[in-house]
């Protein structure tokens, strides 16, 4: 956002006699993000002027909507897997709404992370304006886990839209969580406190956790529940009250009489249906069942859009899915987070690394030589058939070569030998060995085994 104040405007400060104006890429996100999110798209909605004094909204009141919201009645489905490679846990979560509204600013307190205990506060106005969607959740999570899944899994959906990068730490993603607890058997929810202040996921369950507590404890005690707003400190790991929660009566909503309606015709709905992308519940979905991957595999993969994209083209060559997903959630994605670099960046294409395991595959090369090339196409790029043969490193694989050669071994190691014969079988692991050793690790591993079987016990 730059530094604090340089990127304001008469409009996003509301002077007098300022005029807002909606900017239809807003709208076209609100409505993909619907759409995403299997909500009903309004045909006609509206937005309405919500009412409330706090130094950083500088008109007094944010531009929002209230009674006809773009987008209602969706669901997403999350999962949750306790282990790797444990198949995971279903829930589908209701979406209440969603809908458009603007940003204000941001308090800055000095000598404190919040207004109490601050020698004084100063207000940065460069995010007043900016365009916002707030998606309300049915009151269908249960724990701290499945809330903070679930807010992974929207930023999945909005990072493969395009509509958002999603980071909590810089407040592209923000995160208000209500909590109540009622007694077991008790149909009515319980009074319900709203926290803030959670920048991760991580933060988010901890959070939950806590108040969940914290609300058990205070209702065992004797004590009512108010409803308000707290904060998650992070230091002290609690929720700490920060005001008394307003009704929306507070808030005094009344129809924006400087915006006109919106109506979204039938052709503009589904032309901007055919421009979603595939999302990410539904390419682990084709993973699992199209490519044979694992759950886990397919998670990790489908997370990020571009990885995604990756591995499909590699896919799209006819290679072996799972030596490809090995090789992308494995090697290749710890020299990125090495080198902190995006996928995007990376000089081996995806048609290269395809024809690496195609190598593999076609016992050209070991899975040893292709982990010994990978360094240098990472940084470079380039044929991997072409590095194999200008460095002279085709795997031998013709059998009577291969015992030739543990013929030499042999009779060089006559020590071991005879202990291998007298008993001691772990030895093989030592011709293995010797073997790679001594072709430079282009023994076949699965030939050069077998005739070590053949030949050891004599």
């Amino acid at each position: 956002m730059g530094p604090p104040n340089t990127n304001i405007t008469p409009i996003c400060l509301g002077f007098p006699g300022v005029l807002p104006v909606l900017n239809e890429k807003v709208l076209e996100y609100a409505v993909k993000a619907g759409l995403a999110l299997n909500c009903s798209i309004a045909p006609y909605s509206k937005f309405d002027r919500k009412q409330y004094f706090y130094p950083d909204l500088p008109k007094n009141y944010q531009i929002s909507q209230y009674d006809l919201p773009i987008a209602e009645h969706g669901f997403l489905e999350i999962e949750i897997a306790d282990k790797p490679n444990s198949e995971p846990q279903r829930k589908t979560i209701g979406i209440t709404r969603l809908h458009m509204e603007e940003d204000a600013g941001k308090l800055v307190h000095a000598g404190s992370d919040r207004l109490a205990g601050s020698t004084y506060s100063l207000v940065d106005f460069n995010r007043a304006g900016v365009p916002l969607l707030e998606i309300v959740s049915e009151p269908d999570l249960r724990s701290g886990r499945e809330a903070a899944e679930y807010a992974q899994e929207l930023r999945r959906i909005v990072r493969y839209l395009g509509i958002s990068d999603g980071n909590m730490q810089e407040g592209s993603l923000r995160c208000d969580v209500n909590v109540s607890v009622r007694p077991v058997g008790q149909a009515k929810f319980g009074v319900k406190v709203e926290i803030k202040n959670m920048n991760s996921f991580n933060a988010i369950q901890r959070a939950i956790e806590y108040e969940i507590e914290r609300q058990i404890a205070a209702l065992e005690r004797g004590e009512k529940i108010i409803q308000e707003t707290r904060l998650w400190e992070e230091g002290s790991q609690r929720t700490i009250s920060m005001r008394v929660k307003e009704g929306s009566s507070d808030y005094r909503y009344f129809p924006e009489p400087d915006l006109p309606p919106i109506e979204v015709s039938p052709q503009q709905l589904e032309l901007w249906r055919t421009e979603l992308p595939e999302l990410p519940a539904h390419k682990r979905s084709r993973y699992e069942k199209e490519s044979g991957l694992s759950a886990y595999d397919a998670r990790v993969l489908a997370d990020d859009r571009d990885v995604a994209e990756y591995f499909d083209a590699a896919l799209a060559t006819g290679v072996n899915p799972k030596a490809i997903a090995n090789w992308v959630t494995q090697d290749i994605a710890a020299y990125l987070n090495a080198n902190r670099l995006s996928i995007t960046e990376l000089a081996l294409k995806p048609s290269m690394l395809a024809e690496l395991v195609e190598l593999i595959e076609q016992d050209t090369i070991s899975g040893k030589i292709a982990k010994d090339l990978l360094p240098e196409l990472l940084e470079n790029g380039g044929s991997a058939k072409a590095l194999v043969e200008s460095k002279g490193l085709t795997q031998l694989s013709n059998p009577a070569e291969l015992e030739a050669l543990i013929d030499e071994l042999m009779a060089a190691h006559p020590s071991e030998l005879e202990k291998f014969r007298a008993g001691k079988t772990k030895l093989k692991g030592f011709f293995v060995g010797q073997m790679m050793k001594k072709t430079g690790g282009r023994a076949d591993p699965k030939l050069t085994n077998e005739l070590l079987d053949q030949k050891l016990p004599g």
